[in-house]
C-alpha cells in the first residue's frame, strides 16, 4: 500500500492531534473511530473528525515516540479504520567545539613622549594588542608601561639646521606651524587617527614651550598638553567621541514602510514563479490574478495595516488578505505570513506551482507556516515521482537495447524505492511518444527497443529542435 509522509507541527503535539490536509482526505475518508498501530505494535485508539479536519488521539503517541516539531509520521493504510504508523525522529545538530583563544603577541611600538620645536623624546615600548571586538578601533590605545619603557634617542636640534632622523624613524612633515621651515620628525602612532604636533603655542608659565596634541578629527573638545622638556612622564588614553550630525527632519507624507517595500519583489517572484498576473493598485496593495477563464480568480494582499483603509482595499476580488507575520497576525483577519510567502517561492523554486494548486489555500483562509507545511508536503510528492521515474531509467539502463524486460524481475531490483502502482505508469509512460522506448508484450512483459543512454540523447536532440523552434516565435510575439 501507498505510505503517506505528515509532518508534526507544534500545534498538533499541544493538541494531540494530527490535521487532515487536503493530501490525507483519501487516506482517512470516514469518519469515526480509528486505531494506529504503531512499530513496536501497540496500538493507538483515535478518533476522526472530519468537520474539524483533525485526527484526535494522538497524544500518547508522540510522548511513547518523542517526537518534537518537525519529525514525520508514515502512515500506511492496513485496512478500512486501521493503520500502520511510523516514526522518524530527526536528528539534532552536534555541539560546536569551543573556539580556542590564541595569546595575542606584544608588540614592540616606537612613541613620542615629549616634542617641542628643538626636543624630542622617543620612547619603545611593549603592547599587548587589544581584542578588536572590546573597543571601536578609532579608541583603542594601549596603556604605556613605563617600567618596560627605554629612551631610545633624545637629541636636540638648534634653529634650521636641525639634523634628519635616522632612518628607521619615519619622517613626515608636522601640521603647518609659525615657522615653515622647522621640521619634526613624527613616529608611528599608537592607533589609527594620526595625530599632529602643534609647536607654536605660547610659552608655558615655567619658562619652557610646550605642545599639544590634537586629533586628526578636529575635535577641540579633547585636547591634551604635552608636556616640554625630557620629562618621562607616561602617556596616557586619550578617548575622543567624534558628535554625530544631526539628521535633517523627513517630509511627512505617505511613504511606505520598508517591510511593504520588501514585500513587493516577494509578491512580483511568487505571481513569476506560479503564473499570477501582479498588478499594483497604490497605497501598498497588490493584486494576484489568476488569469484562468471560467477557472480563474484574483486575491488582494494589503502589504500593511494602514493599506486596509485606502480605497484600493475596495477593489473587486474573490479573497482578500493582509500581509503580516506569524507573531504579529490580528484576529479574525485573513492573512497571508511573511514567513509563508518566502516558503511558498522556495516550494516553487524546487517544483512547478500553479494557481489551481493554491486556490484551495485562498479559500481556506489564512496561509500561515502550516499551511505551507502542506505545500510543501504536495512538493515532496512532486519530487518523489520524479526520483522514482529517475530511479526506473537508471535500472532499466542495466539492460541492453532489445532485451525483454519482466515486471516482477525489474520490481525486485527496485526494491521498496518504487511500489508495483508507480512501476506501472512509469513503464506505461515509456511505452508513449516522445519516449517509445519499450514495446508491451502479452504476459505482462516488454520489449526495451533502445538503450537508456541512447534514449537520452535522442530526446536531447528533440528538445533542443524544439527548443530552436520556440524561440523564434516567442520573439515575433513580442511585437504583435
Amino acid at each position: 500500500m501507498k505510505s503517506i509522509r505528515y509532518i508534526v507541527t507544534r500545534p498538533c503535539l499541544q493538541e494531540g492531534s494530527l490535521r487532515l490536509l487536503k493530501y490525507l482526505e483519501s487516506t482517512f475518508p470516514n469518519a469515526g473511530p480509528a486505531v494506529l498501530v504503531d512499530e513496536k505494535g501497540e496500538e493507538h485508539a483515535v478518533q476522526v473528525d472530519l468537520d474539524r479536519l483533525r485526527v484526535w488521539g494522538l497524544g500518547g503517541l508522540y510522548h511513547a515516540q518523542h517526537l518534537g516539531v518537525n519529525d514525520v509520521l508514515i502512515l500506511t493504510l492496513l485496512a478500512p479504520g486501521r493503520y500502520q504508523v511510523e516514526t522518524v525522529v530527526k536528528p539534532h545538530a552536534p555541539q560546536p567545539p569551543p573556539r580556542r583563544e590564541v595569546p595575542r603577541v606584544p608588540e614592540t611600538r616606537r612613541v613620542v613622549v615629549s616634542s617641542t620645536p628643538h626636543v624630542r623624546e622617543v620612547r619603545l615600548q611593549e603592547v599587548r594588542p587589544e581584542a578588536p571586538a572590546t573597543r571601536p578601533a578609532e579608541q583603542r590605545q594601549p596603556e604605556p608601561r613605563p617600567a618596560e619603557s627605554r629612551p631610545i634617542e633624545s637629541r636636540p636640534v638648534e634653529g634650521r639646521a636641525a639634523r634628519p632622523p635616522e632612518p628607521r624613524v619615519t619622517e613626515v612633515r608636522a601640521a603647518e606651524t609659525r615657522a615653515a621651515d622647522t621640521r619634526a620628525a613624527e613616529v608611528t602612532p599608537l592607533r589609527p587617527a594620526p595625530v599632529a604636533l602643534t609647536p607654536d603655542l605660547p610659552a608655558s608659565p615655567a619658562g619652557g614651550s610646550g605642545g599639544t596634541v590634537v586629533p586628526a578629527g578636529g575635535n577641540s573638545s579633547a585636547v591634551r598638553p604635552v608636556a616640554s622638556g625630557r620629562s618621562a612622564a607616561p602617556l596616557r588614553t586619550l578617548d575622543v567621541s567624534f558628535e554625530t550630525p544631526e539628521r535633517a527632519p523627513v517630509a511627512s507624507g505617505p511613504v511606505l514602510s520598508a517591510a511593504s517595500l520588501e514585500a513587493e519583489p516577494q509578491l512580483a517572484e511568487l505571481a513569476r514563479l506560479t503564473g499570477y498576473r501582479l498588478e499594483h493598485l497604490g497605497g501598498g496593495v497588490l493584486r494576484l490574478n489568476a488569469e484562468l477563464g471560467t477557472h480563474g480568480y484574483s486575491v488582494l494582499v494589503a502589504t500593511s495595516e494602514a493599506a486596509l483603509q485606502t480605497p484600493a482595499w475596495k477593489e473587486n476580488a474573490d479573497y482578500c488578505v493582509l500581509l503580516t507575520t506569524e507573531d504579529g497576525r490580528p484576529a479574525n483577519t485573513p492573512c497571508l505570513t511573511r514567513e509563508a510567502l518566502g516558503a511558498l517561492i522556495e516550494h516553487a523554486h524546487l517544483a512547478p506551482l500553479s494557481p489551481v494548486d493554491l486556490r484551495g489555500y485562498w479559500k481556506a483562509g489564512s496561509i500561515d507556516l502550516e499551511s505551507a507545511a502542506s505545500v510543501a508536503e504536495l512538493v515532496s510528492s512532486h519530487l518523489a515521482q520524479r526520483g522514482a521515474f529517475s530511479f526506473v531509467l537508471l535500472t532499466l539502463s542495466q539492460q541492453p537495447a532489445h532485451s525483454v524486460v519482466s515486471v516482477p524481475r525489474l520490481a525486485e531490483r527496485l526494491g521498496s524505492g518504487v511500489n508495483y502502482a508507480e512501476l506501472g505508469s512509469i513503464l506505461d509512460t515509456l511505452t508513449r511518444p516522445p519516449f517509445l522506448a519499450l514495446t508491451p508484450l502479452p504476459g505482462g512483459q516488454y520489449l526495451l527497443r533502445v538503450g537508456v543512454p541512447d534514449l537520452l540523447n535522442e530526446l536531447a536532440e528533440y528538445a533542443d529542435g524544439v527548443r530552436r523552434r520556440v524561440r523564434p516565435a516567442a520573439r515575433e510575439a513580442v511585437p504583435a
